[in-house]
């Protein structure tokens, strides 16, 4: 079968492979269709310190189930699924006390252990979810970055009435503002340097947008929030030089959401933290956020395909890398079918 495989930094390409069996606890899927990510750019670059090579990638994808391993039940061949790539061990600190996706011996399926983007993958069944028959397999592919979206929104936890900042209008910024908006919030402004993306953010519901190089944020957003500030930070821009700047925009008493895996520092003013006494959450993959996202897109809360903005065949998997690379003003999401 084949597989796309990254050997080392810059060295990748699609493979033939053994067909993997489905282990004890296991299930075999024939993956349908599978998105590239952030972060699989970063792997593809050596800029994941996590991964080991050689790796296949992908932990956004969804398909059909072809084998069951011994020991698994409530899944069936032929079942519709998607998965959540976050695996834990379920008796650490974190996992105790409810948080497995900061689990103290985490794996990420397409980067502890190979992903999606490959035409058959075997995964642990307690990470299998079966989708409804209104959810397409296209759609289902990309409950994962949604996941992440909701997973920062309750790290935050919204009040009713609480107006929202986005910044950043890629993928996980306007995931972020979709997942915001059928939740029920409403005064969203999304924030970036791309009119294109500001477009995007718009189309999708986004009440208010600002261009960051034209604009000057900090003096919009006192202006609409009548020099209060705003309760509900999200950064998808992941800029740690921003945070000061989003510390003076929040009000007081409000959640700044951070989600980036920057390892350069940020100044942080403990007195503006402080006398606000602002609440600062990092937001990490995902808390079991996979069945709320699911009944979202089958409730059709959310539409998944307002994100995609190529869809190309397995075989051109090389050309969407080269294209993310070199022309990611172009690109939302790439999602790549590999035909079960």
């Amino acid at each position: 079968m084949k597989a796309f495989e990254v050997r080392a930094p810059h060295d990748f390409g699609i493979v033939d492979i053994d067909a993997p069996q489905a282990a004890a606890g296991e299930v075999l899927v024939g993956v349908a269709f599978a998105g590239i990510c952030g972060s699989d750019m970063h792997i593809i670059h050596g800029e994941n310190a996590f991964v080991r090579f050689p790796r296949i990638t992908g932990h956004e994808f969804a398909g059909i189930v072809e084998d069951i391993g011994d020991g698994v039940e409530g899944l069936a061949v032929c079942d519709r699924v998607c998965i959540d790539p976050v695996i834990s061990c379920g008796e650490c600190y974190p996992c105790r006390i409810g948080r497995p996706n900061v689990c103290t011996r985490l794996a990420v399926i397409g980067v502890h252990r190979n992903g999606g983007f490959e035409q058959r993958v075997s995964v642990p069944a307690d990470n299998v979810h079966r989708l409804p028959a209104n959810v397409g397999l296209d759609q289902a592919a990309l409950v994962e970055p949604y996941t992440i979206a909701a997973n920062v929104l309750e790290r935050m936890q919204p009040h009713d009435g609480d107006a929202l900042l986005i910044l950043g209008a890629g993928v996980i910024g306007l995931t972020i503002l979709q997942v915001a908006r059928a939740k029920g919030l409403t005064d969203i402004t999304v924030c970036d340097v791309i009119d294109d993306r500001l477009d995007a953010a718009r189309s999708l519901g986004a009440s208010h947008t600002v261009n960051g190089q034209r604009q000057d944020l900090e003096a919009v957003m006192s202006e609409r929030s009548d020099g209060e500030g705003i309760p509900l930070i999200a950064d998808a821009a992941c800029v740690p030089a921003l945070f000061p700047q989003l510390a003076r925009i929040a009000s007081p008493a409000g959640r700044i959401g951070l989600l980036g895996f920057n390892a350069t520092p940020s100044d942080l003013v403990q007195l503006e933290v402080i006398k606000k006494e602002l609440t600062i959450v990092g937001s990490r993959l995902n808390n079991r956020k996979f069945p709320d996202v699911i009944e979202m897109l089958a409730s059709g809360r959310l539409d998944a395909s307002a994100l995609v903005s190529h869809r190309l065949p397995f075989a051109e998997m090389g050309e969407a890398i080269h294209m993310i690379d070199h022309h990611p003003e172009r690109v939302r999401k790439v999602l790549i079918e590999l035909g079960a």
